[in-house]
């Protein structure tokens, strides 16, 4: 129980507390579209029992451009109580890389005011691999009330980035690759520039997880972070390419109990877009 609100639990905690009358279970997997997958379809043909699905695509912000942006408080309230999860429940969300997009529906939850929520540890992959349940059964929630308030300390927006260039209010750690965060390797999306924001440091989001697919010890991440040239006793904004694995680092962070995390909810998708924007290479 105490790991639950540490925001990581096991996949023993997760079968152990199945059944229990306050546990949803949310799969939040989510694909790059180089990968040609159908995250909804593998949910349909397998998931785990009475889990609902989560798509990112769709419960964000349509009217913008950029991709899958944190949505207005009353369309995040409206999807997830349609989806029956809300007030008084713990939620438990997985996703099938094992932790990849699961931790961006984390961090909606508790940018939303949601504390009871955690990652499953491991994921799909570590849930099959054990051999426990699987269904393929449609998901028949009942709706239930969402209170959502928006907790703006957890998000950062374009003209907060900018401002902090001149203010250092924060110090900012990019998730994505060390080749793509040099400008060494091209971006996934089009028409973005190569590099990353002047003064950002770099935390590939898989050096914070073992091979299976779980995450590291809370020591092991303060180590690495500090490694990387972070105050673990500063601010810390997280960024990446579209604000999918900078929600890795924000889970590894809190997990091992940073008390000032935020994240840049546009990340290089926007940042990477201006031509008046500075860049950093190398």
């Amino acid at each position: 129980m105490e790991r639950f609100k540490l925001n990581v639990v096991s996949t023993d905690w997760l079968h152990e507390n199945l059944d229990a009358p306050d546990i949803r279970v949310v799969d939040a997997t989510w694909y790059m579209p180089t990968e040609r997958k159908d995250a909804r379809a593998e949910h349909k043909a397998a998931h785990i029992p009475g889990a609902v699905y989560f798509d990112i695509d769709e419960i964000c912000d349509t009217a913008t451009d950029l991709p899958h942006m944190l949505p207005s408080p009353e369309k995040f309230s409206s999807r997830v109580r349609r989806l029956g999860l809300g007030d008084g429940v713990r939620i438990v969300i997985y996703d099938s890389h094992g932790i990849f997009s699961s931790p961006r529906v984390w961090w909606m939850f508790k940018a939303f005011g949601h504390e009871q929520v955690a990652i499953l540890d491991g994921g799909l992959p570590k849930w099959r691999a054990e051999g426990r349940p699987l269904e393929n059964l449609p998901p028949m929630p009942r709706e239930r009330h969402f209170t959502a308030r928006l907790n703006s300390d957890l998000v950062r927006g374009l003209d907060q980035m900018k401002d902090n260039q001149d203010k250092g209010l924060w110090q900012v750690v990019d998730a994505r690759p060390e080749a793509r965060f040099k400008g060494d390797a091209p971006e996934p999306r089009a028409g973005l520039k190569k590099g990353h924001i002047p003064g950002a440091m770099n935390v590939p989001f898989t050096s914070l997880l073992h091979s299976n697919g779980t995450i590291k010890g809370p020591m092991e991440i303060k180590g690495m972070f500090e490694q990387a040239g972070a105050d673990f006793t500063k601010p810390i904004v997280t960024s990446c390419g579209s604000g999918v694995t900078a929600a890795i680092l924000a889970l590894a962070l809190t997990d091992a109990g940073h008390a000032d995390v935020s994240l840049y909810d546009g990340s290089w998708a926007e940042w990477g877009m201006y031509d008046d924007l500075k860049v950093e290479t190398g």
